[in-house]
């Protein structure tokens, strides 16, 4: 860990720069004299002259962070403005790939602290700095999400994968009901209904259940109802010459999905063998609170998490399909979720350049997910923060415990994938670990998937 080195005057009050900063130096002021402080990292020059290009390789830019972490929930106000002046001059929000990703910390950290009230120093004043600094999540309509998501593999991966699995367990019935578990509004669906409409024993009547999530649900946000979405849906499979039925459950994951999961239970008691169930979660399981977030008092404490692992296996699924990104922000602390996250999210960070444009409307999209990510993480607390990422390991052993066994990706899946990346930067990677599928980026892992089925 860097150490504290040197001593350096207090930073002056900042103005507008011309790297985009966010001039939070202009609201900084605690009111008091400030008394000169250890700043983290070793310069080489002397300390009354300090290079800020010496804090910008990666490690530097997470150790300043981290320390101002710390300094934010130790309430020391005088430490928090001097590093969150140097980080706001070292990480322009329209720098490198690596400054954005700081810059979104950065904005992370100061809504964490005026939202908590940790830390004087970070004012309302502050707080209204950032919010209009930041980039803003975008409500698309429903083409605009189509193409916004063919953009990356980041989806799609975990869409081909899936559909193929669900095409392979649904083989031969007439009646397929899928219950959707994700936060890309279905857009998933059209290609498994195409899958469908092609099967060589004729298309099935497809049940579509949607589990609607709202005002909870992670990005991206869809600005169009589930009614409408449906219908067009539905006119889809109509020109597949496939019959289809659409239904919406509201639902939350802050009670692991209960009104849903009560709902497929009464309409399990009247089947009569001929319809195959799948569950497909996509990215939206982490939504639900694990351990961390506390228990409920069951014949002995369980989390949200396994009840509902536990209520889905009762129902007897022909299949459930599981895509999370393989990353795990459970830590209690602030400080170790920060660690993690900057560990992980570097990666769309890296990504975005090689498929948008600097200063395009996409890119600005794309980027204020990410960001919304990042402050979900460090700035929210209790049902409020819903990224509770659990990397492939642990989600694989929760299933187990839950009376699924896994299934395996046929050969056909995975040369399914590896076509859908081949329409994609050759940095995007695939490989098998276990049964499951990973999705990687640099040899790094990004996106699992995994299939299931009760045991």
């Amino acid at each position: 860990m860097m150490q504290f080195t040197h001593t350096a005057p207090p930073p002056p009050p900042l103005h507008p720069n011309g790297h985009g900063g966010l001039g939070l130096g202009l609201f900084l002021d605690v009111g008091a004299p400030r008394a000169a402080r250890p700043w983290p990292g070793s310069f080489p020059t002397p300390a009354s002259k300090i290079s800020l290009g010496n804090l910008n390789s990666t490690s530097c830019m997470e150790q300043l962070l981290v320390h101002c972490a710390n300094a934010i929930e130790a309430n020391d106000a005088t430490l928090t403005q001097q590093i969150l002046w140097v980080l706001n001059n070292i990480a322009p929000p329209d720098g490198d790939s690596n400054q954005r990703l700081t810059a979104a910390f950065l904005c992370a950290l100061v809504a964490r602290a005026s939202r908590t009230g940790a830390c004087k120093a970070v004012t309302a004043a502050v707080a209204a700095a950032v919010e209009s600094a930041a980039l803003h999540v975008h409500r698309f309509t429903a083409v605009e999400l189509a193409s916004f998501v063919d953009l990356t593999p980041w989806h799609r991966f975990g869409y081909t994968a899936a559909n193929a699995a669900i095409l392979e367990a649904v083989e031969g019935f007439p009646v397929v009901h899928v219950v959707e578990l994700g936060t890309t509004h279905c857009m998933q669906i059209p290609t498994l209904i195409d899958m469908l409409a092609s099967r060589s024993e004729g298309p099935p009547i497809l049940r579509l259940t949607v589990a609607d999530v709202a005002p909870s649900a992670p990005p991206p946000a869809l600005d169009m109802s589930y009614d409408e979405l449906g219908a067009k849906l539905i006119n889809f499979a109509r020109s597949r010459n496939m019959s289809m039925d659409f239904r919406v459950v509201t639902t939350s994951p802050a009670d692991a999905f209960t009104s849903l999961v009560d709902q497929l239970r009464v309409q399990q008691l009247v089947l009569d063998g001929t319809e195959a169930l799948v569950v497909n979660c996509h990215m939206l399981l982490h939504t639900v609170p694990d351990e961390t977030a506390g228990s409920v008092s069951l014949a002995q404490p369980v989390s949200l998490r396994t009840m509902l692992l536990k209520s889905l296996r009762t129902l007897d699924p022909n299949l459930v399909v599981v895509v999370e990104e393989d990353a795990d922000f459970t830590a209690g602390d602030v400080v170790g979720r920060l660690r993690a996250a900057f560990n992980f999210l570097w990666i769309p960070y890296d990504a975005v350049d090689t498929f948008l444009p600097k200063g395009s409307e996409q890119r600005r999209w794309y980027e204020a997910e990410i960001g919304w990510k990042v402050e979900n993480v460090l700035a929210q607390e209790g049902v409020d923060r819903v990224e509770r990422q659990e990397d492939r390991a642990r989600w694989d052993q929760r299933m187990r415990s839950a009376g699924f066994r896994a299934v395996a990706f046929g050969e056909e899946a995975a040369g399914e994938v590896k076509a859908m990346l081949n329409e994609h930067a050759a940095g995007w990677g695939m490989k098998r670990e276990d049964d499951d599928l990973v999705l990687t980026w640099k040899g790094h892992n990004v996106v699992f998937a995994s299939a299931w089925a009760p045991s």
